[in-house]
């Protein structure tokens, strides 16, 4: 845990970087904020799988893939920024490079590999933790179902606050699983953790990422394991 926590943590308070998009790049269907993880479904066959795309093509990307018939979610957060001289509340992508998608292994490779008519700009974000395939390469990295629901539930409120975050920056209070009972974040699960100051629960994406949420009161926690 790793690339990722390397490349994107925020220092303080500070956003992460800007890559130019703003909260009207992605269509309706299954970004962002209008993905919630209550419109997903187990699927037979189907993965959450972790996509690297090249800088800067991540809604290129993302529109490609819904035009295969394949579910995409590229989790955002809002930040404030000055724009010629004037504060503007605008939607920037979580992860930078990245983009989920839920799909057959076959739909997966068809978005992924190279053809003529198709530009190698998306590849697999791979699990080194695994022994390679047949091919010699590691496989993609795969999210369980309920792990995405919950990361999903997790980056789909239109909180500025939460952030990318190493262990370094997470003060846990338990080993306790929690579950967040009111407020935005109703449902989520994860570590009670003092982050930046606050009171926060951190979800961890395992061979990715951890996410704090925003500030949570102890009365919206409960112990579930």
């Amino acid at each position: 845990m790793n690339a990722l926590l390397n490349a994107h943590t925020t220092q303080g308070n500070n956003p992460p970087p800007h890559i130019g998009f703003t909260s009207n790049v992605f269509p309706n269907e299954h970004s962002s904020r209008q993905g919630a993880s209550s419109d997903y479904i187990p699927k037979e066959g189907h993965q959450w799988y972790v996509l690297r795309v090249t800088y800067n093509r991540v809604k290129a990307a993302y529109k490609k893939a819904l035009s295969i018939g394949i579910e995409a979610y590229v989790p955002t957060h809002y930040v404030q920024k000055i724009i010629v001289g004037k504060k503007k509340r605008i939607m920037e992508p979580l992860l930078p490079n990245i983009l989920f998608i839920y799909a057959t292994r076959d739909m997966a490779n068809a978005l992924v590999c190279k053809s003529a008519n198709s530009p190698y700009y998306i590849k697999y974000y791979l699990n080194r933790t695994l022994q390679p395939e047949a091919n010699g390469k590691h496989p993609p990295l795969t999210i369980p179902f309920e792990s995405m629901m919950n990361f999903i539930k997790a980056t789909s409120t239109k909180s500025e606050h939460v952030r990318i975050v190493s262990l370094e920056q997470c003060h846990f209070k338990s080993g306790d699983t929690v579950r967040i009972i009111a407020g935005e974040f109703e449902g989520v699960t994860g570590k009670v953790a003092r982050v930046a100051g606050q009171q926060r629960v951190v979800i961890e994406m395992k061979c990715l990422c951890l996410i704090a949420t925003a500030y949570i009161p102890t009365d919206f926690i409960e112990i579930i394991t």
